[in-house]
């Protein structure tokens, strides 16, 4: 991690922790970093790092606390309001190693659809393709069926981008009350559909590349954790690294 992207994240760790003195925090996340990107088992993780044990220690137990959620939301919102906002999905196989946590699936948020035991990230992006929100569900949900409570946690945009998956005139109703010029293509279904500002959807795209930049990283194109607070945690650790660092 360089001297850059530490000075960012520093201030937002856990301080005055009790007990005895823990491994450097930037050695750890680098090695967790390491972990995420080359897709390796933890215990694979260069010594370089540290002991592979406290690499997966530190990994989990911030996660439990809800460090890396926080961490990503705080830098997420300390940009700009975007005033265009993009709103997607995509799909993550599951391995076979994420199979096996107890409680079911809600604690796991793995689903069977098509492409078989899947969860799917669903997630809003500024106009620049960088993320500002998500939410981990099983494969099998509709898209549709969470864009309320994505968008809950940011102020109405002066525009928002969708594909086809949105086109419900519940949600269009809801941006259209608050002031959101709604930019989503009607389905086949619809006997009169809405008119679309072609040139606007275009900038779509900018979600689907954002994906694409996160699923480099192995651990998040394909799911090894077996809870859904870890997997998520990842998501937002690697979002903070990609798109909120320097």
């Amino acid at each position: 991690m360089s001297e850059e992207a530490w000075a960012v994240i520093e201030p937002h760790l856990p301080k005055a922790r009790p007990g005895a003195p823990c491994v450097d925090d930037r050695r750890v996340i680098s090695g967790i970093l390491h972990v995420l990107r080359s897709g390796c088992r933890w215990s694979d993780c260069p010594p370089e790092y540290g002991p592979a044990t406290t690499i997966y220690n530190r990994s989990n137990r911030w996660s439990v606390q809800g460090v890396w959620n926080r961490l990503f939301g705080r830098l997420a919102a300390a940009g700009n309001i975007p005033d265009e906002i993009s709103i997607d999905s995509t799909y993550v196989k599951a391995h076979r190693s994420a199979a096996g946590a107890k409680k079911g699936t809600t604690r796991r948020a793995i689903g069977r659809s098509r492409g078989g035991r899947t969860s799917k990230i669903h997630a809003l992006a500024n106009a620049q393709g960088r993320p500002v929100a998500f939410i981990l569900t099983t494969g099998n949900v509709a898209d549709i069926s969470v864009a309320n409570t994505l968008l809950d946690d940011i102020a109405p945009p002066r525009r928002l981008l969708a594909d086809k998956a949105y086109d419900a005139d519940h949600l269009r109703k809801l941006l259209e009350a608050q002031g959101t010029d709604v930019v989503i293509p009607s389905t086949r279904a619809r006997r009169h559909p809405y008119p679309l500002n072609r040139r606007a959807y275009r900038g779509r795209n900018v979600i689907e590349r954002m994906f694409c930049r996160m699923k480099d990283w192995g651990r998040i194109a394909t799911r090894y954790d077996r809870l859904a607070r870890n997997f998520l945690s990842a998501v937002a650790l690697v979002a903070t690294a990609c798109f909120w660092l320097p």
